[in-house]
């Protein structure tokens, strides 16, 4: 099963990549028609997102059911792998065109995003909890893999063997993530337009429905203010952390939300916590495999900023194993504060 989302979410990168190209590219164009164009692809995409979404988080619980895994594992490994894949095309698509800037801001700013925007938000909406087990085996690898891009990227240059390393741990974090069996049963929508359908096979399907629907609403979504964001003369750097990175943040927000209205909330930590260290490990990891990274910006502050946050995430969950809306509100704040700073050049 692996292998088989691995393959269909690298086919599903290669249609963001496609989108990715001219919107890279391509000249701007001002006219009235263009931008009922793109208001046309942002309402477009708002529903791909919502379905999207709502595919994705109803396979997932269902595999999560049959392969007796728990939905945090299933959230931070299939959703996780799965709404990380539009950061992989873009950061790899950036690799080989030596945007090195775009592809380690997109990651960084992406991961603060998903700790500060996802989880924030969702938070406000539900309180999010998670056992106190699993809490204390599953932080440790988002540790390490924020540890990892720090040191690795410190002198601004990420080298093949480098991207080396952090894939091979990726593959030791899914073969970890995947070898613990669960008895437990996972409750279950039962009034979802799917609900007669239950083979695994129409799960998997379910599942690479709903992240290609994901990916493709949240690229058209980011389309025109990328546009309008390099037209104004903004930095490479800053379009990264900000502008792309919350739109690849956008399936991620989208797939949370969902599984926390339904009660799901170990789901929705797990999609950030694997989502976060997919973009490190696989995106990251893949990107300097495939050619070295060179980073031109200074990035010092936003490293230290994005590992500062992840800590204080860690250090919110290990008081109460919640997240309840003060912390979603202090996250939010976190987030709003960093795009602020990186705005007005203060950061």
């Amino acid at each position: 099963m692996g292998v088989f989302l691995f393959i269909t979410s690298w086919i599903i990168s290669q249609i963001y990549l496609l989108n990715f190209i001219p919107l890279t590219h391509r000249q701007e164009y001002h006219s009235k028609s263009f931008m009922l164009i793109n208001s046309g692809l942002i309402f477009v995409g708002l529903i791909l997102l919502y379905y999207g979404g709502d595919f994705l988080v109803t396979g997932s619980l269902r595999l999560a059911q049959a392969l007796k895994i728990s939905p945090f594992i299933i959230g931070a490994t299939v959703i996780g792998f799965g709404t990380s894949t539009p950061e992989l095309a873009v950061s790899v698509m950036a690799s080989l065109h030596d945007l090195g800037d775009l592809a380690l801001g997109n990651i960084i700013g992406s991961n603060i995003a998903n700790i500060g925007l996802v989880l924030g938000i969702t938070a406000l909406i539900a309180p999010l909890t998670i056992e106190k087990q699993r809490f204390a085996n599953e932080s440790p690898p988002l540790i390490i893999a924020s540890l990892i891009v720090v040191v690795f990227s410190w002198n601004n240059y990420l080298s093949m063997i480098e991207g080396f390393i952090m894939v091979s741990l990726l593959v030791a974090y899914l073969w970890r993530a995947f070898r613990k069996k669960e008895s437990r049963d996972t409750p279950l929508e039962e009034s979802h337009l799917f609900l007669k359908y239950k083979g695994t096979r129409f799960q998997i399907f379910l599942v690479t429905l709903g992240i290609a629907m994901l990916i493709i609403g949240a690229n058209w979504m980011v389309e025109g203010s990328t546009g309008i964001a390099r037209e104004l003369g903004v930095s490479e750097w800053f379009i990264g952390i900000s502008i792309v990175a919350l739109g690849t943040s956008l399936p991620e927000l989208t797939s949370s939300l969902i599984a926390a209205k339904r009660g799901h909330g170990e789901m929705a930590i797990g999609n950030v916590f694997g989502s976060n260290i997919f973009n490190i490990l696989m995106v990251i990891g893949t990107a300097s495999l495939i050619k070295p990274l060179f980073i031109r910006e200074v990035i010092y502050t936003d490293l230290i900023y994005a590992t500062s946050l992840t800590c204080l995430l860690l250090l919110l969950i290990r008081m109460g194993h919640v997240i309840k809306k003060r912390d979603g509100l202090i996250l939010s704040v976190c987030y709003g504060s960093y795009i602020g700073l990186k705005g007005t050049g203060l950061l």
